[in-house]
């Protein structure tokens, strides 16, 4: 049986791709930063098979089939997997299988909300490709194969890699130069942590490819953006993320989140992804900094948030404040569940009350209805694609999807 499984992870970018130069190829107008977090928390985990039996390829996610439509993203990641495996293995050895003409069921699970703005399609397309290349044995480089996941789901690219990764635009028509390249490794930096705010598990009114599209052809700040704003931030978040400077790293990743959306608001008609819960919680933050940047307490930002194409909020923190985070998030946010406390930051009481630092205004938010954050997921920078065993296989021995809830 030729089988392969394996997980790839979420990423959430600092430094927002946002509009496309080609649509077909999935080229960016601008260069985008991400982190890459712990698939321990977030993750898709797919499995694919090619066997002579199989009279078409067929794709399932979360237990529901997919149309592969010809010419369509599946297609063409399939299509180019199958290209490389020719190429790079059955061309060079002769008596390897040639599975590239085999037909292959895939199927994929992730274990957080789908099209809720937490970079499903990213996670998605990024096992998918890993899981393709663990199959066909390719010797192909992650920078190699993000070619590959990018024409599936652009940001997919960076979930390729573990830690600190950035995709450049390119610039050449063929789209060979607009690949995923680590600026930094999860180890590098291991402090860096994650609060996801779920404020909405729900599928988005926009969804990210026609919303950036709206954007591109009808937004003069988004051009401002691409030429005047993203290089230099690009290059200016690299250096803190080299440095370790979170301070830096905040401020650029909060002015950047804030930016994003105002293209959104700047296209015609408007597009609003964030809701009332997504700006309270930048209040919270906002008035939480402004404390933190007070001489007497350091003068250092010690939280930055980000919204993707939804109003889930992601706020990055260094782990000796995060406990702190979250109690504060609790306090405006009361929560319906029970935090799941994968740090063991609270031990058996819970969350609890928290309290506030001297000099915070209590009154920049009121204190939401339980549920307003459905839940809250706390998280790390992790690593990229993991290959994993049979006992890990999505896909029964007939050939189908598992009924698995991973």
């Amino acid at each position: 049986m030729f089988i392969a499984t394996t997980s790839a992870p979420v990423n959430i970018a600092c430094i927002k791709y946002w509009g496309k130069r080609d649509t077909k190829l999935i080229l960016p107008t601008n260069s985008s930063l991400s982190v890459t977090l712990d698939q321990d928390h977030l993750r898709s985990t797919t499995t694919s098979r090619a066997d002579a039996s199989f009279t078409k390829d067929r794709l399932w996610l979360n237990g529901v089939e997919e149309d592969i439509k010809p010419g369509g993203r599946m297609a063409t990641c399939i299509a180019e997997m199958k290209r490389l495996r020719k190429e790079l293995v059955e061309n060079v050895d002769t008596s390897a299988p040639t599975l590239s003409t085999l037909f292959v069921h895939i199927a994929s699970y992730n274990n957080f909300p789908t099209a809720a703005g937490l970079a499903s399609s990213a996670s998605g397309f990024a096992a998918l490709t890993a899981s393709l290349a663990a199959l066909y044995a390719l010797p192909s480089p992650p920078t190699e194969l993000s070619l590959i996941a990018r024409q599936g789901s652009g940001s997919a690219c960076r979930s390729l890699m573990g830690g600190f990764v950035a995709w450049n635009a390119g610039t050449l028509d063929s789209g060979v130069d607009s690949h995923a390249v680590q600026i930094a490794a999860e180890t590098h930096w291991p402090d860096i942590h994650a609060l996801i705010c779920v404020v909405s598990d729900t599928k988005k009114g926009t969804s990210s490819t026609s919303g950036m599209q709206r954007t591109v052809e009808t937004s003069p700040l988004l051009q401002h953006r691409i030429k005047h704003v993203v290089p230099q931030r690009m290059k200016t978040i690299s250096e803190a993320i080299l440095a370790k400077d979170f301070d830096r790293f905040a401020e650029i990743t909060m002015a950047d989140s804030n930016q994003f959306h105002a293209v959104c608001l700047d296209t015609s008609p408007p597009i609003f992804y964030m809701n009332d819960v997504s700006r309270a919680i930048i209040a919270v933050i906002e008035e939480y900094n402004r404390v933190a940047l007070l001489p007497e307490n350091g003068g250092k930002r010690k939280a930055a948030y980000t919204y993707d194409a939804g109003p889930n909020a992601v706020i990055y923190a260094p782990a000796a404040h995060i406990k702190e985070i979250i109690s504060l998030i609790a306090h405006f946010f009361p929560q319906q569940e029970t935090f799941k406390d994968p740090f063991g930051l609270f031990g058996p009481n819970g969350i609890g009350t928290g309290s506030f630092a001297a000099g915070f205004n209590v009154n920049v938010a009121k204190t939401w209805e339980t549920g307003a954050v459905k839940s809250l997921i706390h998280t790390k920078v992790g690593d990229g694609p993991r290959v994993l065993g049979q006992a890990d296989s999505v896909l029964g021995q007939d050939g189908l999807p598992k009924s698995l809830q991973l």
